[in-house]
């Protein structure tokens, strides 16, 4: 039954796929939900490594772009990279959001937009703030308390462009900041239809934590040295604002944020900006059809941040956890004219279905929108 729902277990039992289908009507039941990993790439380091690194197809050459900025606060404004429809009313759009460190050229962010594009969507790829080049646009850092600039980004595409049907899609960090927007607004936002949240840091404490483990220390170096970069440049845009003397000293990400982040977004510590920036909070308000989609072996986002009765709880949720699948990678098998990237394909799957737009892949073209949910997927 499309109802029914299957409770996630106490030890997290290693199926191919843990769904937990509290919105029966939005997430269909099918097999071909599986999650098969790349035969070389089971490994959760090498999955999450290698599909940043690997070489692939990003916006179709044509596609129209707009360049964009939204005011989110009196002194931030931020860069969209937009793609309208011939008719941008009239066609569902998705607002993509990128992690930490991350930017509208995001590996993810243009294979989604390519695939989402070719379906009929509006697509706006949303740099968050000082993200894509935008130092010099924001008095303030950025973090993952900012949802609030999504919801502004929203405030215009429906009250100045007119568009009606609008989906949220973000990654990590950008996932904390979607899924914390739709808790916040609530049912306010008639245009939001929907909200897909790809690995989302729903508790920053667990997931700092996690990266401070030995096994993580490539990434956290990873996030350090961008985060530096780019207060370094900052600084440049706003001499005299911010001190960046003390990066020579920093070590970990806790330690950045103890020094920059919180104090610069109003925070005592970094342990306090963890604890309030969490979109575990608001989870039980979310009052639109909302999907989150996780691997239970990613690196630094536990997979027991899901096993929570704000996600069990809510009927709007529904978790997919795959067994593997890295972080926020997804490589999958070669499955017929499809291409790798696993997570992709069901999210655009998805919402072409939800958004009665004829649904395909990108090798084959459109095929028409299937009429049951369950075969959404097939």
């Amino acid at each position: 039954s499309l109802r029914s729902r299957q409770a996630l277990s106490r030890a997290f039992t290693p199926s191919p796929l843990i769904r937990y289908d509290a919105c029966g009507t939005m997430i269909p039941s099918a097999p071909s939900l599986k999650f098969h990993p790349h035969l070389v790439l089971r490994n959760r380091h090498v999955m999450t490594i290698v599909s940043r690194v690997l070489p692939r197809r990003g916006v179709p050459n044509g596609t129209p772009v707009e360049a964009r900025l939204f005011t989110v606060a009196p002194t931030a404004r931020v860069l969209g990279q937009c793609h309208w429809q011939p008719n941008a009313q009239a066609a569902p759009t998705i607002v993509l959001v990128h992690g930490l460190e991350g930017s509208s050229d995001s590996h993810y962010m243009l294979g989604l937009t390519g695939k989402a594009w070719r379906l009929g969507f509006n697509v706006v790829r949303l740099n968050q703030r000082n993200c894509g080049g935008t130092e010099h646009l924001a008095a303030t850092l950025y973090h993952s308390g900012l949802s609030d600039d999504v919801l502004s980004v929203l405030d215009d595409l429906t009250n100045q462009m007119g568009l009606k049907r609008i989906w949220t899609v973000g990654y990590s960090m950008g996932g904390n900041l979607v899924l914390r927007a739709a808790g916040t607004i609530g049912s306010a936002c008639s245009a939001l239809k929907g909200v897909v949240a790809v690995a989302p840091s729903i508790d920053p404490a667990a997931c700092v934590e996690a990266l401070e483990r030995r096994e993580n220390w490539i990434y956290q170096q990873h996030f350090l040295r961008r985060l530096g970069q780019r207060l370094r440049r900052k600084a440049r845009h706003f001499p005299g604002k911010w001190d960046v003397e003390p990066l020579r000293r920093i070590k970990t990400l806790r330690a950045f944020d103890d020094q920059y982040t919180a104090p610069d977004g109003g925070f005592s510590n970094a342990a306090d900006y963890y604890e309030r920036v969490g979109a575990r909070h608001v989870l039980h308000e979310i009052q639109v059809p909302t999907l989150i989609i996780t691997s239970q072996d990613d690196p630094f986002v536990p997979f027991r941040i899901f096993d929570r009765p704000e996600v069990k709880a809510n009927p709007q949720i529904t978790l997919w956890a795959s067994r593997s699948g890295g972080h926020c990678a997804f490589l999958q098998r070669p499955k017929g004219s499809e291409d790798s990237y696993w997570a992709e394909n069901r999210i655009t799957e998805l919402l072409g279905t939800l958004a009665g737009v004829e649904v395909g892949d990108v090798a084959t073209g459109p095929r028409p929108a299937p009429t049951d949910l369950r075969d959404a997927v097939g």
